[in-house]
């Protein structure tokens, strides 16, 4: 009796040693901070890209599951975003562009709105806070890229508050486009650099001060009696490139490797690629992308480190929210998911940017770690970003009334081959719809440009070189009714 009753005074003291620390009484509804990276690739360390410096992220990998082939359904960040949050593949034209959520939620009572996955956690007892670039505004306010910030919140349902210091740049439209000494793009009417290497601190560009408003959300969070959700959206490497000098300095310039996929995949129309229109609006850059003529190697090479002092710039500020959360004995009871919207072509098909159906526009990063993950596990399964939603609503114990695409991948949060794992994800841009699975990507375009079928073997082609399917009837025939369960309609 006395050893049992000395091991419930033990567990007793640890209860409330963990609510001192953390300032919440311990719930069965676990907290969750999801960090959201703008326009990243799977360029991190832990993706096995050596030349990047990503030590934060690499650190929260190694406790946690990394999902290396992720896939999200629209290459650009207002349409990927409502997949993301709503969990649902798109089924209107307008749920592929950037205007997807300004136009689908916005000014929209709730019963009109697809229910967002924030919004569902909020209606079950969530403190629900946003900072930052979580939908497609850069503050979550709907107003235009030269205009006054507006009232408007973009997901009027989601959010107790939606957070975001502007700085020097006054608007969140104008510190997404910023410059180290406060101007921006529209500002100055697209005569700017597509790069930046300033001699300024992390708060010198606006993800520093994000960091700094996370940072101290989470102190005011741990002294809340609920469970909280907290979404904290960082900018870069979105362009324009734009980092402090030191996360330039990381990088050997002339070492930084090139694309393997210099030119035009063989058998692909250019219809299916794009003239790098976005990256072209900085009208000050060296050189002029296109799909005739590709930049030279220099250049290339200039913009591939100034990509990856953004990746690393974004990285040191993970890390700062990293760190206050296990300062604070918050770590315990969250789970953290580390996304990004995209990925990015830097030069692949002598594209810049992304809107393109091929993999190197639609995999993204994505990571997980719940509070019980202690040691890193890489899961090479195909997944799609609809698959996050089911998934937090069954980790955090909470059902949800809203349909959704996507399926839970919480039987992929441990080690061993799950069940029934259907491994495939769809993705839809250009009046296109392709569908990855394990060995294939297959494609067909809503177009008259031809060929409008295209076919990836990953297994001889990992960088989608060749189209091959005219070689291979029997492959195309196999895929179409895998690919037909992904046509919702959204293109006809």
């Amino acid at each position: 009796m006395k050893w049992i009753l000395v091991c419930a005074i033990t567990i007793g003291l640890l209860g409330m040693l963990a609510l001192t620390r953390t300032g919440q009484k311990p719930s069965r509804h676990p907290n969750v901070l999801l960090i959201c990276i703008d326009d990243l690739r799977p360029d991190l360390n832990c993706y096995g890209n050596p030349v990047i410096h990503s030590p934060n992220i690499d650190r929260l990998a190694k406790q946690s599951v990394l999902f290396s082939r992720q896939y999200v359904t629209q290459p650009t960040c207002g349409a990927s975003r409502y997949s993301l949050l709503t969990g649902r593949l798109p089924r209107h034209p307008v749920d592929v562009t950037n205007e997807a959520l300004e136009k689908q939620v916005a000014g929209k009572p709730r019963a009109e709105v697809p229910e967002t996955f924030i919004d569902n956690l909020r209606r079950n007892g969530y403190y629900t806070v946003g900072m930052g670039k979580i939908s497609h505004s850069p503050d979550g306010y709907v107003y235009g890229y030269n205009d006054p910030k507006s009232d408007k919140l973009e997901l009027p349902h989601s959010w107790d508050e939606m957070l975001f210091d502007p700085g020097k740049w006054v608007t969140g439209w104008n510190a997404f486009f910023g410059y180290a000494d406060g101007s921006n793009r529209q500002g100055k009417k697209s005569k700017v650099k597509p790069y930046e290497e300033a001699e300024v601190g992390d708060d010198g560009y606006p993800d520093g001060l994000t960091a700094h408003l996370a940072v101290g959300k989470l102190k005011e969070l741990a002294t809340k009696n609920q469970p909280f959700f907290l979404g904290v959206g960082f900018f870069k490497p979105h362009l324009p490139f734009t980092a402090p000098k030191k996360y330039w300095d990381l990088y050997d310039e002339a070492k930084i490797p090139l694309t393997d996929s210099p030119t035009i995949p063989e058998h692909v129309n250019p219809a299916s690629l794009h003239q790098s229109s976005e990256f072209n609006q900085y009208a000050l850059g060296d050189e002029q992308a296109s799909l005739e003529k590709p930049v030279s190697d220099a250049y290339a090479r200039k913009l591939r480190h100034a990509y990856y002092a953004g990746v690393s710039y974004t990285d040191a500020q993970v890390g700062k929210v990293l760190d206050a959360l296990k300062q604070l004995g918050l770590d315990q009871n969250t789970i953290v998911v580390l996304w990004s919207d995209h990925g990015w072509h830097l030069g692949d098909y002598r594209v810049w940017g992304k809107h393109t159906i091929f993999d190197q526009s639609v995999r993204s990063v994505l990571i997980v770690k719940t509070p019980e993950q202690k040691t890193g596990l890489v899961r090479n399964e195909i997944i799609s970003s609809i698959d996050i939603y089911p998934t937090l609503m069954e980790l955090c114990g909470v059902t949800s009334p809203a349909p959704v695409d996507g399926k839970s991948f919480s039987s992929l949060l441990k080690k061993g081959k799950p069940a029934n794992w259907n491994n495939v994800a769809y993705s839809y841009f250009k009046q296109g719809i392709t569908v990855r699975t394990d060995q294939y990507r297959y494609t067909r375009y809503f177009r008259a440009q031809q060929p409008t079928v295209e076919l990836y073997d990953h297994q001889t082609d990992p960088h989608e070189n060749r189209n091959v399917a005219d070689a291979h009837p029997d492959v195309i025939k196999q895929l179409e009714p895998v690919w037909a369960k992904g046509n919702t309609g959204v293109f006809n």
